[in-house]
């Protein structure tokens, strides 16, 4: 597992209580040395938890070891139909897109997916959709429209892809047509931001009657290193960039950008991803229960409403 800087401090404890476990592990001395050192261990990591910075938290979210889309996917669904294409130009492996079987509930799911081994990052060009991605995100939408089946989306990713071939394609107007369409989507929407929540690239599928976001996960208009390159010349100064944005997950609850936090395992979720999976099934279940009862006027109507609030602007007579 990859250890984080600030994280080291408890990795060293922790690998002096396996020594010593499997050195005298009988030995009553030793166990009397392991029991002090787990509760050492135990205090740094929640005072490290409890005072931690916006740049510890984007360096949490981006943890190479964190449960990702087809892992929340695969644990959310009993069966899972994943379908590809957009019907114009190709499939856009950066997204997960089907329908799939929960807890006895047929729902629409969108998630997208980072990699983890080099050829994977590579094949799903590390999460970063070309706009053929958010076409096909919007004829599952229209699958479960037509259907009415809620739809579920995952968040992870650095931004939309920049590239030259994608803005030739219609890259900006596929994303502005993605967020039109889950805005007049007469289902149930649930959104939960994962990992990195970046800019229109993680927008064009996170328009939800329900937005939620993970303890360690952020959500910006622009990455940090992005920003400080901006403002300051200079992508190292990224740790303060990330302090300016409001970015984690506190912030934007408390700013309204999201309804709901799903709280993480201690030290995130990539040191108990099967707790951290847990939690997030079970959030998603209880969002849409509470939608499940709503007329699709009145869900469009909450939903618009909703992200109108999120900003606001006054006029002045010169």
């Amino acid at each position: 597992m990859r250890v984080l800087d600030f994280e080291r401090p408890v990795l060293e404890i922790e690998e002096r209580i396996k020594d010593l476990e499997s050195s005298l592990p009988t030995n009553p001395e030793v166990q009397k040395e392991i029991e002090s050192l787990k509760e050492q261990a135990e205090k740094l990591r929640k005072r490290i938890y409890s005072n931690l910075t916006r740049w510890h938290r984007v360096q949490i979210a981006r943890h190479p070891d964190r449960p990702h889309a087809i892992d929340y996917i695969n644990y959310l669904c009993d069966d899972f139909i994943e379908l590809h294409g957009d019907r114009a130009f190709r499939d856009d492996p950066a997204l997960i897109a089907g329908i799939g079987i929960s807890r006895g509930k047929r729902i629409a799911i969108l998630g997208q997916e980072k990699g983890r081994k080099t050829e994977e990052k590579i094949y799903r060009n590390f999460g970063m959709m070309h706009p053929e991605g958010y076409r096909k995100a919007m004829r599952v939408m229209d699958i479960a429209a037509k259907f009415g089946l809620p739809v579920v989306s995952f968040v992870d990713t650095p931004g939309a892809y920049p590239g030259v071939g994608a803005e030739e394609r219609g890259q900006f107007s596929a994303i502005a047509y993605s967020i039109k369409k889950m805005l007049q989507l007469p289902v149930p929407t649930v959104v939960t931001v994962i990992g990195e929540g970046g800019s229109g690239g993680a927008l064009g599928i996170a328009i939800g009657n329900t937005v939620m976001a993970m303890e360690f996960s952020f959500y910006s208009v622009i990455s940090p290193e992005g920003c400080a390159s901006i403002l300051w010349r200079d992508a190292s100064q990224a740790d303060r960039a990330a302090e300016a944005l409001k970015m984690t997950a506190p912030d934007l609850l408390e700013l309204g950008v999201i309804d709901r936090i799903i709280p993480e395992p201690e030290g995130g979720a990539h040191r108990d991803p099967e707790k951290a999976k847990e939690a997030v099934a079970n959030a998603i279940h209880e969002e849409l229960d509470k939608l499940s009862d709503l007329a699709p006027q009145t869900l469009i109507r909450r939903r618009w409403d909703k992200f109108a609030r999120m900003g606001f602007f006054t006029e002045e007579n010169q």
